[in-house]
């Protein structure tokens, strides 16, 4: 499996010859160049996990991209005129031979029901493991997970504890578009995780990395 930050949330994942996209938003811009995609799948609404004229630009460039998503994105999709396929918490697709899984039903909490949508994690062929905005435990193995780091929702204590929680062979940090020093903000997860085995893998925007 190789996995390229594209930037924020938005990756780029090869794994058998398919080629996956996830969330799209607003603070990445690289997707609008990526070709050949076979599958986007989109975690929820807020706009740095989907921007509705990226995604449209995507699939401009990539025509016979499946949509996958849940019935939050899917409103916002049916009024642009976007097709999609639904995929939500303990359902499960194949599609080109790729295991896609859906795992949570809604957004972690910013501040009591303020910024609360659907939220679907996604697991890919049983290897990697993308919740999206929320912490979610698929319990299951998990060997790669990427692990959401800084945000309105999320403080470093949550996100090195979820790692330690699903303890994967492999974690490396998302949702990391507001840190300006990423650096000195990952001491805690590099000291961390691999005291509990967990490998923590930083991947800068527009790095690949195989796994």
């Amino acid at each position: 499996m190789k996995i390229t930050k594209l930037g924020h949330c938005c990756l780029f994942v090869e794994i058998n010859g398919v080629r996956i996209m996830t969330d799209p938003g607003m603070f990445s811009t690289a997707q609008n160049e990526v070709k050949n995609i076979d599958i986007i799948l989109i975690t929820h609404e807020h706009g740095d996990h989907l921007h509705v004229d990226s995604l449209k630009t995507v699939l401009k460039n990539n025509p016979k991209a499946k949509v996958i998503t849940n019935r939050g994105v899917g409103k916002i999709l049916e009024q642009e005129g976007i097709l999609y396929e639904l995929l939500e918490d303990g359902q499960n697709k194949t599609i080109l031979g790729v295991l896609l899984e859906g795992f949570g039903e809604k957004h972690a909490e910013i501040y009591q029901e303020f910024g609360q949508v659907m939220n679907t994690g996604y697991f890919i062929a049983e290897r990697l493991f993308y919740p999206g905005d929320a912490l979610t435990n698929p319990e299951k193995p998990v060997e790669i997970l990427a692990l959401p780091v800084a945000g309105s929702w999320v403080k470093v204590s949550e996100a090195v504890e979820y790692a330690r929680r699903i303890k994967p062979k492999v974690a490396f940090p998302v949702h990391d578009a507001i840190i300006s020093y990423r650096k000195p903000y990952y001491g805690a997860h590099e000291h961390f995780l691999p005291l509990e085995g967990i490998s923590f893998v930083v991947i800068a925007e527009g790095e690949t990395k195989e796994f």
